[in-house]
């Protein structure tokens, strides 16, 4: 079979499988801390079965698209005037308490409940650089750069940013929170910066990602007309040329 085939078959599932990557990235380019993620490529489809067939071999040869990794640039910071809307600006994540266990965000929509915690949109207690809730008496809030939260002047508190080792890769959970691998110990991070009265955009550019989208479409598009190309070459030779055997 000719090995134009496969290339067109694994071009068009890379194709497909970053189309989806790319939706899903515009479609939360308005999301308060959404990390975009971009996709990679390994050489091997058939990474079980038959890798050493005739068949796999031919396979490997072509790029495929191995998975999405997230893209942890800094998005755009945008005030917002409420005093427990905080930005993280450099390397880190909050942590918060949800019901399924620790999980992470960029995502500072914040306030504080009616036990006096500070807590998500959803009610979820946001924790400290000792990983412990965070409360907030009543008063007047203040939260330095460094993290230090304090209200009527006085320290309460500071906010837990953490970071990870490298390589360490964090799984999406949602539009903008993330799961640590199993056994991952996070560190507080020194390289951040909070904005107070702020939150951070997602990092997906609208524009670009609109332009990401139309192109992938279309080389999806390239490749299933290749594939259809092929597909008829084989019925030709089918009917015509193994006849004659």
């Amino acid at each position: 079979m000719d090995s134009g085939y496969y290339a067109a078959m694994s071009g068009l599932l890379a194709r497909t499988q970053a189309l989806d990557t790319a939706a899903a990235n515009l479609a939360n380019a308005q999301t308060a801390g959404y990390r975009a993620e971009r996709e990679y490529f390994r050489s091997a489809l058939m990474g079980s079965g038959a890798p050493d067939s005739q068949l796999g071999k031919t396979v490997n040869n072509f790029g495929l698209l191995g998975g999405d990794r997230l893209n942890l640039g800094q998005g755009p910071i945008q005030p917002t005037g409420n005093p427990l809307d905080l930005a993280i600006e450099g390397q880190g994540l909050f942590a918060i308490q949800a019901a399924n266990g620790v999980r992470f965000t960029r995502d500072g929509s914040f306030h504080r409940s009616p036990a006096g915690a500070l807590v998500t949109a959803r009610g979820e207690p946001v924790l400290s650089s000792g990983s412990k809730p965070v409360q907030v008496p009543p008063g007047e809030v203040s939260v330095g750069a460094n993290g230090v939260l304090s209200v009527a002047g006085g320290a309460v508190d500071t906010l837990g940013v953490f970071t990870f080792p490298p390589g360490v890769e964090l799984t999406p959970e949602g539009a903008n929170r993330y799961v640590a691998p199993q056994g991952t110990v996070p560190q507080p991070t020194g390289d951040a910066e909070i904005h107070q009265g702020a939150l951070e955009s997602a990092n997906e550019d609208t524009i670009q990602g609109t332009l990401d989208l139309v192109a992938m479409q279309r080389q999806a598009e390239m490749m299933q007309k290749a594939l259809t190309v092929f597909h008829t070459e084989f019925n030709k030779f089918a009917s015509e040329d193994l006849a004659r055997v």
